[in-house]
């Protein structure tokens, strides 16, 4: 299967979980690991696995995936298998305004599914959130086990 993993990163906290996505797959697999300014159309093509990741940044994919899902025309995707993640902050542990803000603004990974699905992919995966501490990160304790555990669930026939 070729897998093209595109994302965006911000303090290298996403390009740390692309990487351990993209690197779980065995050598059976052909992986494309590219970061969302250096996309184009060609990328996709033989494309059969399409993960897509970003920071959360205001409930949103940051403008550089916006960019990237924008450009993708309309049917691009189809018998395409799509998933997306993201990282963000972890509802535990905030203060009561900050929770009630994460949940009112959301995260980005179901924004990208929802773009996704409507440029024709097909969804294989719930969008799944990986936790950093603080803005500029770390990640979270075993968050880059937990994304090399989700792409290893990830259908890859």
């Amino acid at each position: 299967m070729n897998i093209l993993v595109v994302y965006d990163s911000m303090y290298g906290n996403t390009k740390k979980i692309a990487g351990a996505i993209a690197n779980c797959f065995d050598s059976t697999h052909k992986t494309n690991l590219l970061i969302a300014g250096d996309f184009t159309s060609q990328n996709l093509i033989d494309a059969e696995l399409l993960i897509v990741g970003t920071p959360t940044q205001g409930g949103r994919p940051t403008e550089n995936i916006q960019e990237f899902l924008e450009q993708l025309p309309m049917n691009s995707l189809q018998g395409i298998k799509v998933a997306a993640f993201d990282t963000r902050f972890s509802e535990n542990g905030q203060n009561f305004a900050l929770r009630m803000l994460l949940r009112t603004v959301g995260y980005a990974a179901p924004r990208i599914i929802d773009e996704l699905k409507i440029k024709g992919g097909n969804v294989i995966a719930s969008p799944e959130g990986f936790i950093v501490s603080r803005k500029e990160g770390p990640l979270a304790e075993n968050e880059l086990e937990r994304a090399k555990t989700w792409a290893a669930k990830l259908p890859t026939l």
